[in-house]
């Protein structure tokens, strides 16, 4: 039965509204479940935020930041030096080709499905019946059974801190400066903050991380943000946590003065304000559909990503941390799984989260702090690999690496782990696929390192060899040689606190 108003309304069975990452794989899941499956983005574009100011922008300055640090690092050799006053634009050269090529390719995806796009604006007339306003001012009319809202986030901008998108700049305007800062405070301590703050330090900005916080990304395993903090602070940066802002302005001259509630100033050329973001579901009229947002801007939803009104479900950005591209799409994947009634898989904690700062973080699984509380305060066993300590980091120069291996206080079980180092994004599958196949640490980790090290396990995990051709097996597929012998190097340390 169609909802009231609707009259020549399309009816879809799916309408997802954004196409990110999770608008995207929500609308691709559902349609490979046979479902008739609309798309409503309202950016000339497909792609969201990821695509056009957030994730591939970034990624593409980085990886010129790379490529630069490389060229210092054999500055000897190739009488390299970063010229002055550089033009943004020049790092990021490819950046128009690289989005062209995803944009398109995501526009075949959906064509190739069969999901009907609309270009234009979404809102609400009820919680079943979407109009959408296109360019032309024309209108129509959409309903659907079920209706996900995937139209990502914007930053935040707290009142007293006056962004000029010029001299002071959040994260959507950060890559519009013209030219390469001297210097540069950041204002925050989570994933933005911290991926701009290694990338610029790496390009040779002088940067200041200041945040409430004592320590940044405060979610991920303290040890590994203490070696990026460390790697931050070699290339120049500095991290001045537990610190509150007094007040913010520029100069009108050359600099933005930031007064801290300690006395302390600091002065930089620009500021990026990273202080959170909040869902872009201004112009929705939530309230027609029976919703609004939290006070901190976000929609609450459930564990399956549906909010109050069962047949909408809310994923990616617009429901908060950890505001991932990867993250949000497999929360779209599993919301669109839950809305078809079929079985999403795997548990949504064995998620990975994957940090692009410079060097990559990776997590999946319980930290060390998480695991330690779970069995209240009975030790967890954990085993450490340093990619410094092996040659081949040294010979690739991929030294500033750490792997750990959170285990039960039995050893037997394998809770979590945990990277920093260049390719920890890729390695970190290793160590979801050990979690979810449930394999004991001896049998599923442990003896392969035991073999190879020719060191002889303890008598009690002997006979759990079960499983070791199998990882064996899953080992010889990591192709990065240095990480693999930072992993070996970990469970050699987490071998030996087990005993032996």
């Amino acid at each position: 039965m169609s909802p009231p108003g609707a009259g020549d309304a399309a009816h879809f069975d799916v309408l997802v509204i954004g196409s990110g990452p999770a608008g995207q794989k929500a609308a691709v899941q559902a349609v490979k479940a046979g479902r008739r499956v609309a798309l409503v983005e309202q950016e000339p574009g497909v792609g969201g935020m990821c695509v056009h100011r957030g994730t591939i922008p970034s990624k593409t300055l980085r990886e010129s930041a790379l490529q630069l640090s490389r060229l210092r690092s054999s500055a000897a050799l190739l009488d390299f030096a970063l010229k002055p006053g550089l033009e943004v634009a020049s790092l990021m050269a490819r950046l128009d080709e690289v989005v062209a090529a995803h944009v398109a390719y995501m526009g075949r995806q959906m064509s190739r499905n069969g999901i009907q796009l609309y270009h234009g604006r979404a809102r609400f007339l009820s919680d079943r019946l979407v109009e959408v306003l296109s360019v032309d001012g024309s209108t129509r009319r959409l309903t659907a059974e079920t209706i996900f809202i995937a139209t990502g986030s914007r930053p935040r901008s707290p009142a007293e801190i006056p962004i000029d998108h010029e001299n002071i700049l959040d994260s959507d305007s950060i890559l519009s400066m013209l030219y390469l800062p001297e210097s540069l405070t950041i204002l925050g301590g989570g994933v933005i903050a911290c991926e701009y703050a290694s990338i610029f330090a790496h390009l040779g900005v002088r940067v200041t991380m200041i945040d409430r916080a004592d320590r940044p990304l405060k979610f991920m395993d303290a040890e590994l943000v203490e070696k990026l903090v460390r790697d931050f602070e070699r290339t120049g940066g500095r991290f001045l946590g537990e610190r509150n802002i007094g007040s913010v302005e520029w100069d009108g001259v050359s600099k933005v003065v930031t007064r801290l509630a300690t006395g302390e100033t600091i002065e930089s050329d620009k500021m990026l304000v990273a202080l959170g973001r909040a869902a872009a579901v201004d112009g929705l009229d939530l309230a027609a559909a029976g919703l609004r947002a939290n006070a901190r801007g976000l929609l609450e939803v459930d564990a399956h990503c549906r909010t109050a009104i069962p047949h909408i479900y809310a994923i990616g950005d617009v429901i908060g941390p950890p505001s991932l591209a990867a993250t949000a799409m497999e929360q779209g994947r599993r919301a669109a799984c839950h809305a078809l009634g079929l079985p999403p898989g795997s548990a949504a904690e064995m998620i990975p989260i994957g940090i692009y700062t410079i060097p990559e973080m990776a997590s999946v699984g319980l930290s060390e702090d998480d695991a330690a509380k779970r069995f209240r305060g009975t030790p967890v066993i954990v085993g450490r690999g340093r990619f410094d300590e092996v040659a081949r980091g040294q010979i690739s120069g991929v030294q500033d690496g750490l792997l750990k291996i959170v285990g039960d206080p039995t050893g037997t079980k394998l809770l979590g782990v945990h990277i920093v180092g260049e390719g920890a994004t890729e390695l970190i599958h290793l160590g979801q696929m050990a979690l979810l196949a449930g394999t004991g640490i001896v049998a599923g980790i442990a003896l392969p390192a035991a073999l190879i090290f020719s060191r002889r396990p303890p008598s009690p995990y002997v006979g759990r060899a079960a499983d070791l051709l199998d990882v064996l097996a899953i080992m010889a597929l990591i192709p990065l040689a240095c990480a693999v012998i930072g992993i070996f190097g970990a469970i050699r340390g987490l071998f030996a606190s087990i005993g032996g």
